[in-house]
């Protein structure tokens, strides 16, 4: 008998035994709002990518298989609609702190230079540019909240949610796969701008749990097309943010549907993701 137990912007997780079934949907989020319009093939990427980085990384993780013909299927699903964007994974506690590593001045980071000099607490030298690489990435770790905005907090505030010896280990950890999988993005001319990390314990272990490096959790540019000083082209949902800016949405009311055009460009840009990414084509297409 399987349980749905959480339903969050993007992704359904069922409880099937031994394991959780985490199913990405096609839903896509923006500003705190799920937008009534979703993004055909959209939670197929995000698993995906995932999955393709849970492999490329040497690291423990919560992916158990995405063969859905080993487990029982929840009432209501059936495996045509789950193919490609479902994970069995392994059931852990959930370490409440967003591990966000950033490796440009950008997003809520440029916002937060201009205003004080700084990002989370980290001061940063005077005249850095909207968009500029940092010569070495940021920790800067972030409250989980499972509605409205993440909030950052400081390293040591972090240390007192969760303790000095895994918060260190998760500030080491969250900054050695950031800068993998950079290096590894930028043999195929992408540029990892930044991303968050959620972890979580497993028999006494930290392992890598939900999404990695995805365009949903992830700044991804084309690194042909990076110019500092200036918003980048992006291959994730900045895309979206970026049209609803230009409507009259007022960001307090229920918003707008997308409109064709921008749906097909969304997902056109979340596959180009993959397949720079996997080096292979998109298999739904």
């Amino acid at each position: 008998m399987s349980t749905l137990v959480r339903q969050g912007k993007v992704r359904d997780v069922y409880d099937i035994g031994e394991h959780f079934l985490m199913v990405a949907s096609d839903r896509i989020s923006a500003f705190d709002y799920i937008l009534p319009t979703l993004i055909p093939d959209k939670g197929r990427v995000l698993t995906q990518i995932s999955k393709f980085w849970f492999d490329f990384f040497d690291v423990p993780h919560h992916l158990v298989s995405t063969d859905i013909g080993t487990v029982d299927l929840p009432d209501g699903l059936n495996a045509e609609d789950l193919d490609g964007r479902t994970m069995i994974v392994k059931k852990c506690e959930v370490v409440p702190i967003e591990c966000v590593v950033r490796g440009y001045l950008v997003g809520s980071g440029w916002r937060d230079y201009v205003s004080t000099g700084s990002v989370c607490g980290i001061d940063l030298p005077d005249g850095l540019e909207n968009c500029a690489q940092f010569p070495q990435a940021l920790f800067t770790p972030a409250t989980k909240e499972d509605e409205g905005h993440d909030e950052n907090i400081s390293f040591e505030r972090m240390i007192e949610i969760i303790g000095e010896d895994t918060a260190n280990e998760l500030r080491e950890k969250s900054l050695a796969v950031y800068e993998k999988g950079r290096d590894y993005a930028a043999t195929k001319g992408i540029i990892l701008a930044d991303t968050k990390f959620e972890w979580g314990w497993h028999n006494s272990e930290l392992i890598l749990i939900d999404e990695v490096l995805t365009p949903d959790s992830s700044r991804f540019w084309p690194a042909d097309q990076y110019e500092e000083g200036r918003n980048q082209v992006s291959f994730d949902k900045q895309f979206v943010r970026e049209y609803l800016d230009s409507t009259d949405w007022d960001k307090n009311s229920e918003p707008p549907e997308l409109p064709a055009e921008i749906v097909a460009k969304t997902r056109e840009k979340y596959v180009d993701a993959y397949e720079r990414l996997a080096g292979q084509a998109f298999p739904w297409k």
